[in-house]
This record gives structure tokens, sequence and C-alpha cells, in this order.
């Protein structure tokens, strides 16, 4: 009896905790639309905080982003932040006379090295304006202190810590899971750097992939720590002493060696603000998000005739048209619309991806070719334009890449497992196949492949490489010897491509802006459009409501198990064949 109680309030309790929380959603909509009527000002003496801790870093989100701090975030810790609106905001705060400074949290961002350099440059820009930046938290990650090392003065919780000690990046290998289930991967790849296939071979990696990685993550951290070194005043070769031996190892360590300013809890930092904006003891400190202040931002040259459209290509590349991903139907659709619309003079298509489809990438690069005939063509590499995201930049008059994104990776591979041992002695299962021809149950997956179809599978892995080396060749301007030279699937920083002509100019989105507004000769006489079109913050909240809630769900139950779920189950992305990244590059 008392089991069936147990259960009993188990089940009230599940049930009134679901009501509540759909109270709480709904509640919070109203508040949102609540907000949504108010007329944002922005009072004198205020600050700009931008609070970035725990939060993930795109290319963009609404313009209408709600901030759910003050609700402790009830869906979770990683709600996103737009690189694209949270510049909008700086540059506003730069010009605005109200505005006198940033608070900045950054502690545990979650974000590229790449777009975190872009916005670090924001706030150096924003710098120049005679205002003060002042960053605290209580912990911070790599990249957090790389962007919070860009302020004037850098605060750190007297109990907290600064994880400054280099990169690295760890993959997760399957081979021993699919020995144990009985399943057989067969691979056919063409370059000896194509390392996307190397979890599903082997148990670590190949020679060849830690050599790529530890080329391109060496360039990566110098990149870093020299650009903190510039913004701390602290000597270069001191610093990379620190970083490699991470002599950071407590609070007190941080101000001994230079990287913060001093050690505070945030109500002394709160002082400091004040001492800043000439207030007294206990009063309010006028605050304002990026989202209102974005606001308020006035688009320039609204009547100019030089309209440039910035298309925003990011996710893995899949074929239709599929939400949150870089779908070929949807991308190729909106670079066509900006190819025909007259009153768009020249196109920036901002790249953020690691490949994926090869037919995908090849219907995109078809559009890309086709506005090329018709106007100013540019692409910007965000935090990674590889493999299939490099493919669909080839036809660029111009490349612009920071010189930390990662791109190249020039390469191709497919992949099928066999479940026949999974099946029969595992499982007990058998299979029978009654066909017309011999090859009409091609790649069964129940038994193992025949030399021909082996056969079949390898030309056309090797014809889509052929096929990947003249989109380059013919985009670059360069001879196919050469391309294949710096291609067979390997990873390059921006600086690495660059100097092997894969890359033309260094620099973030502004720098691709400003080249395509050059080549139309229109000085600063020219106005911004973005594309696709962005949804609301509600309605982006209410289609991905229920994916979220599943997401935490698995993420509570497996732990730290779940990236090796998540990585079984994006395996159904993987079909046909593929030009992705060597691997799931996390450097942390």
């Amino acid at each position: 009896m008392k089991f069936l109680g147990n259960v009993l309030a188990v089940i009230v309790g599940l049930f009134i905790f679901s009501i509540l929380g759909f109270l709480l959603f709904f509640g919070i909509i109203g508040m949102i639309a609540a907000s949504s009527e108010k007329e944002v000002s922005v009072k004198e003496n205020t600050v700009l905080h931008l609070n970035l801790n725990g939060r993930m870093l795109v290319e963009r989100t609404a313009e209408d982003e709600f901030d759910l701090s003050a609700f402790g975030n009830p869906f979770g810790g990683d709600l996103n932040a737009g690189l694209v609106n949270l510049k909008k905001a700086i540059s506003e705060a730069k010009t605005n006379e109200n505005v006198k400074g940033i608070y900045l949290n950054t502690g545990l961002i979650i974000a590229g090295q790449a777009n975190l350099l872009e916005l670090r440059e924001a706030l150096i820009d924003f710098k120049d304006s005679g205002k003060f930046v002042i960053a605290y938290d209580e912990a911070y990650s790599e990249g957090g202190y790389f962007l919070a090392s860009a302020a004037d003065e850098v605060f750190l919780n007297p109990m907290g810590a600064i994880d400054f000690n280099g990169f690295s990046s760890e993959g997760i290998f399957l081979k021993g899971l699919f020995d144990k289930v009985g399943i057989k991967p067969e691979v056919f790849r063409v370059g000896e750097f194509k390392s996307a296939v190397e979890p599903f071979i082997l148990d670590k990696m190949s020679p060849e992939n830690r050599l790529q990685t530890q080329y391109f993550l060496n360039e990566i951290n110098d990149l870093a720590v020299s650009k903190i070194a510039e913004s701390r005043k602290i000597a270069l070769d001191s610093l990379k002493k620190i970083n490699s031996e991470m002599l950071v190892r407590k609070a007190e360590d941080a101000v001994t060696y230079g990287l913060a300013t001093a050690l505070a809890y945030e109500d002394e930092v709160h002082s400091k603000l004040r001492e800043k904006l000439g207030l007294i003891e206990d009063d309010e400190i006028p605050t304002i998000n990026a989202t209102d202040l974005g606001s308020l931002a006035k688009s320039t040259n609204i009547t100019s005739k030089n309209r440039i459209a910035v298309i925003i290509a990011e996710g893995d590349i899949v074929g239709g048209d599929v939400d949150g991903a870089l779908s070929s139907d949807k991308f190729a659709r909106e670079i066509r619309k900006a190819r025909k619309d007259d009153n768009i003079k020249a196109i920036v298509l901002r790249v953020n991806s690691p490949g994926g489809s090869i037919v995908a990438s090849d219907v995109i690069w078809r559009e890309m070719t086709e506005a090329k005939k018709a106007k100013p063509l540019i692409v910007s590499m965000g935090e990674v334009a590889a493999s299939g995201g490099y493919y669909i930049s080839a036809p660029a008059d111009t490349i612009v890449a920071q010189p930390n994104t990662i791109t190249g990776s020039i390469g191709i591979f497919g992949l099928w497992f066999n479940v026949q041992e999974l099946l029969n002695e595992k499982l007990g299962v058998t299979t029978d196949v009654v066909s017309t021809g011999q090859l009409s149950d091609f790649m069964n997956p129940t038994r193992e492949l025949s030399e021909v179809e082996r056969t079949i599978i390898q030309q056309n892995i090797e014809e889509g490489y052929e096929t990947f080396i003249s989109r380059v060749a013919e985009g670059r301007g360069m001879h196919p010897d050469s391309v294949k030279k710096v291609a067979s699937g390997r990873v390059w920083t921006g600086t690495q491509a660059k100097e092997r002509g894969l890359v033309d100019v260094l620099g973030g989105l502004n720098t691709a802006i400003k080249i395509a507004a050059d080549k139309l000769d229109a000085g600063d006489d020219y106005r911004v459009v973005y594309y696709p079109e962005q949804k609301t913050w509600v309605e982006e909240l209410m289609s991905d409501f229920g994916d979220k809630v599943e997401l935490k769900v698995l993420q509570a139950q497996l732990g730290e198990n779940f990236p090796l779920i998540q990585k079984i189950k994006n395996l159904q992305d993987y079909q046909g064949i593929q030009v992705r990244m060597p691997q799931d590059i996390v450097i942390k």
C-alpha cells in the first residue's frame, strides 16, 4: 500500500509540476507581449549590460529577443545570443551620449574562436570612444576570458577561477561500441586527412588527423594569447609560459600574473560602476540590455539604392527545406531571390558550416555561380566554413575569413554500416532476399558488400572528389593540381588558408560588407539587409519548445554520456556522399 501511495504521490507531483510549468510558460509569454508595447528609452548615465555567461553565441537571433535572466532561465542556460545583434547594440552604445560604458559578463560563454574574435573587435572599437568596459564573473572559460580580456578592467570573484591553459580538441570514437554490438562500418573516402569517418573505424586519432589538429590548434592558441597579451599589457613570452604551464591555478594567481585587475565580489564591482558614473552608494545603476538598445539603432542610408544582401548560411548542409540547418532548397531560394532583385546590388554570404551532403552543397554552389554572373559576390567565413562550407564558398569573387576561422577540409567520404552480426548473432534475426538483378539489393545492410558494390561506391567517391576539386579550381582561379596540394581533407585556419590561396582577405563580416560596397563604388552610401527573414522570438520558442524539453530530459538522464548518444543519433545525417569536417571540432 505504501508503494501505491508513493506512485500516486509521484504522479500527482508530476501533474502539478506540468501545470506550474505551463502557467510559467504562458505567464512569460504574457510578460513578453506586455514588454513589447513599452517604449524603450536610454536614461542618462546608462550602462549597456552584456550578460553572455552560459549563452551560446550564434550568427543572429530574433530582433525582439526577450531576456529570461530574471526568471533564472527556466528553459535552460543555453539561450542563444546573436553576434549580429550584439554588434549592433555595441555600435549604438558607442555613439549614444547617454551610454557611458559596458558591463560585461562572459564567464562560460559557448562560442567558437572566430566569432569571439569578431565580438572582441567590436568591444575594442567601442573603447575608442573613450567609454569604459568592465568585466566581472565568478569563473571564466578559455573563450570567456579571451572576450573579457578586451575590457579596461577584469574582475574575478575571490573564490573564482580562470581557465587559461591552452586549447584542446577531444574526439569521441565508437569503434569499441560497434565491435560489441556487432556493427561493421565500411568507409569510402579520398584524402588521407579526411578523418570524419575515424570515430567509426578507429579507437584514437590517426597520425594525419593528429598532425593537422595540432597544427591548427597551435595557430589558434597563439593568436588568442597574443591578443590577450596586447590588451592586458603583458609580455608575450611571459604570457605564453603562463598559458602553457597553467600557472594561473587559483584566483590570486590571476592578479599576480596580470590576467585580472583585482579580486572582487559582484557588489564591489557594482560600487566600481557607480564610481565611474559619479553615483553615490546604493544609487540604482541605470542599465539597458542589448535587445532594447539595439532596437534604438537607426537604419543607415534607408533610401540608398545600393543595397547589400547579407545571407546568413549557418548549420549542417542538408537537402530539402529544413529549419535549423543549412538546407539546399531554402538557401538556394534566398540566393536566387537576392540575385533577381534589382534593388540588391551585391551579395555577402556569411558561412558558418562544417559541411554535409555533397548534393545539397552542389545545389547551393550552382546558385552561387549564377549570382556571381549577376552582381558582386563576397563570402564571409565565421567560426567554421569547411568541407561543404568551403564548397559553397568557392564561387565568390572574394573570400574573407578571420585568422582563427576553421576552413579547408577539401575532401569527400561515404559511410555504410553492415548490421549482419548484430541481427544474426546478437538478436537472432535472419533475413532472406529475392532479386531480379545482380544489384537489386545494392548496399543491403544485412550482408557484406560485394567487390562490385565496393568498386561502384569508390568510383562515385573519387568522381565526387574530382568535382569538388574542379569547383574550387574554377572559383579560385587555380590549377586542379595546385588545389590538390592543399586538399586531401586537410583543415586550415584562416591565416593558413590565406597563405595557400584558399582565402583572400582576413577580417570579419564588416570587412566583407565593406569590400562589397567598394565593388559598387558606393563609399558609405549603402544599406545592409539580412536574409533569411528572421522569426520573432515567440515564434522560435513555440516552434522549438518540444525539442528543447526532449533535449533537456536526455541530458539529465545521460549526463556525461549525452554527447556519445547524440553522435550516434546524428548518424542519420550521414546519408549519401558527404563533404564534412574531419571531426566535430570542439576547442576548449
